[in-house]
């Protein structure tokens, strides 16, 4: 991990956790391992909230811990460094459930997120209280908290280990991938009892079973979002309802994060889910010739690679995300270069190796400006240069050298994320910087709109609100709307470096051999 990520990853806890669980965090994130007492003496914290911490990452799956390898009784933490973004993506994770499961799916959600994990029935009990005054049976909530299960949005983590075994200090936990999607069994009467106040949360069968979001699974949406919109955007509504559908097939065959090919799937299996599950006439009629477009697409999305059955197909993943994320880096270097730089680029990126007089001519550009674009690229390093020496040359001079320009494609895209990874710490710090500068005047505007509210409910005149309103001088309000306009500005920047992150974190999982934050199940 960089230096970028890790100065990202401790402004986002300190933003959602504070002070000292970011020294924590930091602590962590400097090593591969340290035990409590490492981390207490390192970050000069009491031993009482160093642990209390701990115990805060561990709740929110943000810390692993395990016995040491030296001293069984000794346990060793290790930061998720990957994981850290997921708190910026917790508002997409929420709204995405809110669009499948509506609002009854949308509560348990944010009662997910603001608990970390909990057991199904802590988490419907807290459902349950803020639901006082709306329509919604307890029984809803329970059928939409298993169906969440079923569709893989919420997994249940390992369970403790208790037996006479177990006498060791640092806890051990039984990991079986049968049971992570298995439904607990949530009582509605003693959840009833349990809301009333007439039991306790200790009565419950479910209460060795706890629950957490399942990150992996919003994220294949996502990736299948940004592939599907690309393909509307270039093919049309039909072409992406087509791909959308081959990827509810690939999924029954094939593990959502293979890396590079799907397995293969044929076009009668295609038609069938078509037929089956599409009202789309034009789709049905057409579909060979959506097909069609969709294998001989550049994007590269869709190959054929047989006859059988009608022809068979696979999904390429490497492919696609490759065309993705370097659709991003040509639009990242025409914002910066201009038009022409892209060209260069991706004339380079096409010829593999090029000399300099051969890429002048190739993008059409004269010589002089190629050559600054060129320079521009190099010192910002999206392309390189590789110096292959001509044998020869003796005591009459140096041996003669080319220079060839070429694209690293794996380089460039570190260095993209890098870049991101810095843009997003510096919004998030502008941001804060924005609220803390003019704390009093936001504090101010917030408690004048409680004031007027609560007036408007005791049925005070329109003559009297607008005298307390005026309290608000235009100067103030100038100032507040300028910072309130900065502050959109800069959340807006926030969501859109975060879809540029995860389509270079996606080009890392299917392009490379990198590890990445990506597992079967977490």
């Amino acid at each position: 991990m960089s230096a970028d990520y890790s100065h990202l990853s401790s402004a986002i806890l300190e933003q959602c956790f504070g002070k000292v669980v970011q020294a924590v965090a930091d602590c962590l994130f400097s090593a591969t391992t340290r035990t409590l007492g490492q981390i207490t003496s390192a970050t000069k914290f009491s031993r009482k909230e160093v642990a209390f911490a701990l115990a805060v990452l561990v709740k929110f799956r943000l810390v692993d811990f395990a016995a040491s390898k030296q001293n069984p009784f000794l346990a060793e933490y290790a930061l998720r460094r990957e994981d850290v973004l997921c708190l910026l993506r917790y508002p997409r994770y929420v709204h995405l459930v809110q669009t499948k499961y509506g609002n009854v799916g949308a509560s348990i959600a944010e009662e997910l997120i603001n608990s970390g994990s909990d057991t199904a029935t802590g988490i419907l009990v807290k459902c349950l209280a803020e639901n006082e005054n709306k329509t919604e049976s307890p029984e809803s909530y329970r059928n939409t908290f298993l169906q969440m299960i079923t569709d893989h949005y919420i997994i249940k983590r390992p369970e403790l280990l208790v037996g006479d075994d177990q006498d060791e200090n640092v806890p051990k936990f039984e990991t079986n991938e049968c049971d992570f999607f298995r439904h607990p069994n949530i009582d509605l009467q003693l959840l009833a009892k349990i809301h009333k106040g007439e039991a306790t949360l200790a009565e419950a069968r479910d209460s060795h079973m706890v629950w957490n979001l399942n990150y992996d699974r919003f994220h294949q949406d996502f990736r299948d979002t940004i592939m599907v919109d690309a393909i509307e955007r270039k093919l049309g509504e039909n072409a992406a309802e087509c791909f959308r559908f081959i990827l509810k097939i690939m999924y029954n065959t094939t593990d959502p994060w293979e890396r590079k090919l799907s397995n293969q799937i044929t076009f009668v299996e295609i038609k069938q889910a078509i037929e089956r599950k599409s009202n789309n006439l034009d789709l049905m009629k057409y579909l060979d010739q959506y097909i069609s477009l969709l294998t001989e697409d550049s994007l590269g999305f869709f190959r054929r690679v047989g006859d059988m059955g009608g022809g068979v197909y696979v999904v390429d993943m490497e492919h696609a995300f490759e065309s993705l994320a370097f659709a991003c880096a040509e639009c990242v270097i025409t914002e910066r270069f201009g038009s022409k730089a892209a060209r260069i680029f991706r004339v380079i990126r096409s010829k593999k190796y090029i000399e300099q007089e051969d890429l002048q001519k190739e993008a059409m550009i004269p010589s002089k400006e190629a050559k600054s674009l060129a320079y521009n690229l190099f010192q910002e390093q999206f392309i390189h240069v590789k110096i292959i020496k001509k044998p020869g040359g003796g005591s009459n001079g140096p041996a003669k050298a080319f220079y060839l320009f070429q694209v690293k494609e794996k380089d460039t895209v570190r260095m993209l994320l890098d870049a991101s990874y810095k843009s997003l710490y510096n919004t998030i710090e502008r941001s804060n910087f924005e609220k803390n500068e003019h704390k009093g005047l936001i504090e101010k505007s917030q408690r004048l709109d409680s004031i007027v509210e609560a007036m408007k409910e005791r049925g005070e005149t329109d003559e009297y609100i607008a005298e307390i309103v005026e309290t608000f001088t235009p100067p103030e309000c100038e100032i507040l709307n300028k910072v309130k306009n900065r502050i959109k500005t800069l959340s807006k920047a926030e969501l859109t470096l975060d879809d540029t992150i995860f389509l270079l974190q996606m080009y890392q999982h299917h392009c490379t051999t990198l590890p990445t934050g990506i597992r079967k199940f977490k």
